[in-house]
């Protein structure tokens, strides 16, 4: 599909993902509102072909994605569509939807992500590998995937390992929500922009996505994460889960003492993964890599009753009181950690990347 393509060969005004080419732009708004618009398969595949199809007009020179409704861009994935299966179709789900992460890192034309309200989980994996992230004074982004016996995946675990110091290790061990200066300053956002309306005109009359982004981008202002930075750089360079524990529930700082605490709410054995996940991306060399270790690690999770546990105690019933097994960080063994990872199966389909 090339030059003036008619917008009704792919652009889609219903459904749970709105396709749609608005001048010089490219619009795709996920639109599923009563579930804040958490991600599920079909939209993971609808997202992928409008992004071949954009790619392939040459009269879309940037695309952006949105939410519908007035509560966030997207919670997270469809974690109850995974608790009920655990086999190759979660599996599939998995693996499509990082294709689609490391597309939107990879994507040739520019890439604006709206992070207005929450963005969270999944909804982190389709905006904060763009190339132009905008967070707004309403933004939340979050990975709280341990509060649920997960771990970060959607390339989490690179962005977190990739924030300054140890904030990203902070970050995904209490599930800290980060407003829009601390979104910046980790790295999951470039700019603040209040005035959204007017960034998708600049976009539709096709001024290039970074300088209109910087020319309506407001001061966000200093980061309370980096301010923090001192005890927590400290507190997280602990060689392990019960150290880094161990360290903040000592520290003087109150703030401290409450990531701790937050770490005693996780769950024990997800926690771990998600530590080493997160330190051994600092290391890797591009996105993939960390997108592969996240498919071996998320493939397994599903598999343990603790994310049935916590999808139920966090999101089912509410009453935020998760049975864990292991239940203590102490419990969690090399043994604990062999057995988790022989969970992946043999007809889980292959994490492949074009």
């Amino acid at each position: 599909m090339r030059g003036n393509s008619r917008d009704s060969d792919y652009c889609r005004a219903q459904g749970p993902v709105l396709v749609r080419r608005e001048g010089a732009l490219g619009r795709l708004t996920l639109n599923k509102p009563k579930a804040l618009n958490a991600l599920d398969h079909e939209m993971v595949r609808l997202l992928t072909d409008a992004l071949d199809r954009f790619a392939a007009d040459d009269a879309v020179q940037a695309v952006a994605i949105d939410g519908a409704g007035d509560r966030g861009l997207c919670a997270g994935g469809d974690v109850r569509y995974l608790v009920a299966h655990t086999g190759r179709d979660g599996a599939a789900l998995l693996a499509d939807e990082y294709r689609l992460d490391a597309r939107i890192a990879r994507y040739p034309k520019p890439y604006v992500a709206l992070m207005d309200g929450a963005v969270m989980g999944g909804g982190v994996g389709v905006s904060a590998h763009g190339s132009v992230r905008v967070v707004t004074k309403r933004s939340v982004v979050a990975m709280p995937e341990v509060t649920i016996g997960y771990v970060p995946d959607v390339g989490g675990t690179w962005l977190l390992g990739h924030a300054p110091g140890e904030t990203g290790v902070h970050t995904a061990l209490t599930a800290a929500r980060l407003g829009p200066t601390d979104a910046i300053a980790c790295g999951f956002a470039d700019f603040q922009v209040d005035d959204l309306p007017a960034l998708l005109d600049a976009l539709r009359d096709g001024a290039p996505a970074v300088t209109a982004a910087e020319d309506l981008a407001v001061d966000p202002g200093p980061s309370a994460l980096h301010a923090a930075r001192e005890w927590i750089d400290r507190c997280y360079s602990a060689a392990d889960l019960a150290g880094i524990r161990d360290a903040l529930a000592a520290d003087p700082h109150p703030d401290a003492r409450a990531a701790a605490e937050a770490i005693g709410r996780a769950a024990p054995l997800a926690a771990t993964m998600t530590l080493r996940a997160v330190r051994d991306a600092r290391g890797f060399s591009e996105l993939e890599d960390a997108l592969r270790v996240e498919y071996v690690l998320t493939r397994c999770a599903i598999r343990r009753p603790d994310f049935a546990e916590g999808v139920r105690a966090m999101l089912v019933d509410r009453d935020r009181a998760p049975a864990w097994s292991p239940a203590r960080i102490e419990d969690v063994t090399r043994e604990t950690e062999h057995a988790f990872l022989s969970l992946t199966r043999e007809d889980d389909p292959p994490l492949t990347f074009m």
